[in-house]
């Protein structure tokens, strides 16, 4: 699976886009056929709480593409959250695949 990391306004630190890489790579174990996934890390309103938000989208054949888009204290809080999403929108797509 090809990743890749994209911040908007800020240069993300190595430990961040390392832990940004490590977590989403751990999706290949809910389904084999991702392609490549994207992650947008921003900033908004910088001065208020909860405002660090990460996007995720991952390519699947068949279906496109699945987005996840969540916001947290952190960096890392909000990938933690995509990535919990883009999980449940996975096994619902093998589901479906099941199905057919």
């Amino acid at each position: 699976m090809n990743i890749n990391v994209n911040a908007v306004h800020f240069t993300p630190d190595q430990k961040l886009v390392d832990f940004a890489v490590k977590k989403t790579s751990k999706l290949d174990t809910f389904f084999d056929g991702i392609i490549s996934a994207e992650i947008i890390l921003k900033v908004e309103k910088p001065e208020i709480a909860n405002n660090k938000v990460a996007e995720i989208k991952i390519s699947i054949p068949a279906a496109g593409y699945l987005f996840a888009k969540k916001q947290g204290d952190s960096f890392e809080e909000a990938i933690d959250l995509s990535n919990d999403a883009l999980k449940k929108q996975l096994t619902k797509f093998k589901e479906k695949l099941k199905e057919k």
